[in-house]
């Protein structure tokens, strides 16, 4: 039987905020904007030239995380060759172009939906262990059970609040795109809202990374993109990101 969603998208957003990077883990304050608007930059910035920063630690890899890697994009491997595929594998998801307090994008769909890759690449770090503690400040922990992937196109996606990491999913493993990664839940900060955190950055890979892990440029209309069979690329948009704000 096919569930009716009776929530609107910014109404569970709004539930949902505390999870995706209020700070302190607390609600916004009323003076506080409770989204924040994306801000168009890929039409105004050219891609630089060069494969974006290889990561050199694992920054929020803790008794729950498997420790990074350091894999490097195929040299052969373009942008354009780049095959980008929708990050949750089922029919009825919604999601929403803005985002509490950062740029990253919650998709909310049921729980124990498909999550897998946005793009073939390498597993850079995963998160097997709910360690979050309700009420805890901000903080790599936010995310509950989550896994990250360097893609061929040298950006990285970030999923988390899973419910289940697949079976074989650690660091070091090859991915294609498309391939199961786990499964959506509400795991971490989730405010108890089935959904699966989505975010996009360069992999800095170094102490308090877990702030440019969780997603540093507008997902929205890249998501819009791949839902649609579409393959636009992130990739000028992460590399002009870093370039104004290297890894900090």
């Amino acid at each position: 039987m096919v569930r009716v969603r009776t929530l609107s998208s910014l109404t569970v957003l709004a539930l949902c905020l505390a999870g995706c990077g209020a700070p302190g883990g607390d609600s916004p304050s009323t003076a506080d904007p409770r989204f924040v608007q994306p801000v168009p930059t890929e039409s105004a910035v050219p891609a630089a030239p060069g494969p974006a920063t290889s990561p050199s630690a694992s920054a929020s890899a803790g008794p729950s995380a498997s420790a990074s890697v350091r894999p490097k994009a195929k040299a052969s491997t373009t942008a354009k060759s780049v095959r980008y595929v929708f990050p949750v594998k089922a029919s009825n998801v919604d999601y929403h172009p803005t985002h509490g307090k950062y740029p990253a994008t919650d998709l909310f769909a049921d729980c124990g939906e498909p999550v897998v890759a946005a793009a073939s690449g390498v597993i850079l770090e995963t998160s097997l262990t709910d360690r979050y503690v309700e009420g805890s400040p901000d903080g790599p922990n936010n995310g509950g059970l989550s896994v990250s992937l360097l893609g061929d196109d040298g950006v990285r996606y970030y999923g988390s609040h899973l419910s289940k990491v697949q079976s074989g999913i650690r660091a070091g493993v090859r991915v294609t795109g498309g391939q199961r990664l786990g499964s959506v839940g509400r795991t971490g900060n989730a405010n108890n809202v089935c959904h699966l955190h989505f975010g996009i950055s360069p992999p800095c890979a170094r102490t308090g990374d877990w702030k440019v892990r969780r997603g540093v440029i507008w997902p929205a209309k890249y998501l819009d993109s791949w839902r649609k069979k579409g393959n636009l690329s992130p990739v000028a948009t992460v590399r002009a990101w870093q370039r104004e704000h290297g890894c900090g």
